[in-house]
């Protein structure tokens, strides 16, 4: 079992919108405050899918790591993690290989505070947390924490989960970059999977809902079908290969049912490096 940093001083800024907080807002949990709620339902007003795109992501992910631990991946580095909701990663992998080792990294004091429901997996494997910026991958894969729990000579499974559309580009490819950064420390057999926000399918929309993130604090860059498609360069899709989240193998574990591309708002593929 890993552990938490529980005596650290935290500052969670409850008087500011977050998006940790409204996304957890949007999947029915409990941890987010007023201006959180607020700026869920301005977003609700000009996208009255937003809950629906949320729990469509999060099932995509339960998909998307029960498939890999079948596949026999047994190290998971999940990248973005968020507030704790469950079932939570680990409890899935564990839930089908015992000994799977999970690292959760996120840089949010907010998740640092709830670290400790990220830790509670199965005796047999090992889940712990690291407290660290995704925008500088080395923060992540030089973290004693993780090279304590991860053989990164081992196939690792790394999840990349509704994060990247938070890291805007600013004229210098931040987010590909990172992504890259991250692939070439994961040896052959290792796994990317990733869902990102897209405006290809309703751009009067989606441009108020970045505009509602921004006023929030919280930049927001939303990604096209080929900018996607571009993070998984030199990997091999999985099938379907590129698709909406819900449309991911829903039969596997019971995905969402029928909603427009509109209101799935979410791309999403698992790859596997060479």
């Amino acid at each position: 079992m890993g552990e938490t940093r529980e005596d650290a001083v935290v500052d969670l800024r409850l008087d500011r919108a977050h998006s940790a907080r409204i996304y957890d807002w949007f999947l029915g949990g409990r941890t987010n405050f007023a201006a959180d709620r607020e700026a869920g339902e301005q977003v609700l007003r000009v996208f009255p899918a937003a809950g629906d795109a949320a729990r469509m992501n999060r099932a995509f992910m339960h998909r998307a790591v029960s498939h890999l631990a079948r596949e026999g991946l047994t190290q998971f580095l999940d990248i973005g993690t968020g507030i704790p909701t469950s079932p939570n990663l680990h409890e899935i992998v564990q839930g089908i290989t015992p000994a799977a080792r999970v690292v959760y990294t996120d840089n949010d004091p907010i998740v640092l505070a709830h670290a400790a429901a990220l830790l509670r997996g199965r005796p047999e494997g090992r889940t712990t947390y690291v407290q660290a910026d995704a925008t500088v991958p080395d923060s992540i894969l030089r973290a004693p924490e993780l090279l304590a729990t991860l053989d990164l000579d081992r196939p690792v499974a790394l999840t990349l989960n509704a994060v990247l559309h938070f890291v805007p580009d600013d004229g210098r490819d931040r987010a590909h970059a990172l992504v890259e950064r991250l692939k070439a420390a994961l040896p052959s057999g290792s796994a990317l999977v990733v869902t990102h926000g897209t405006s290809d399918f309703s751009p009067p929309v989606t441009d108020r809902i970045t505009d509602i993130y921004e006023r929030a604090g919280t930049p927001l860059q939303l990604r096209s079908e080929a900018e996607f498609r571009r993070f998984f360069d030199g990997w091999e899709l999985v099938e379907p290969g590129v698709t909406l989240a819900h449309r991911w193998r829903p039969g596997e574990t019971g995905g969402a049912g029928r909603p427009t591309a509109a209101e799935a708002i979410c791309y999403a593929a698992i790859a596997v490096k060479p």
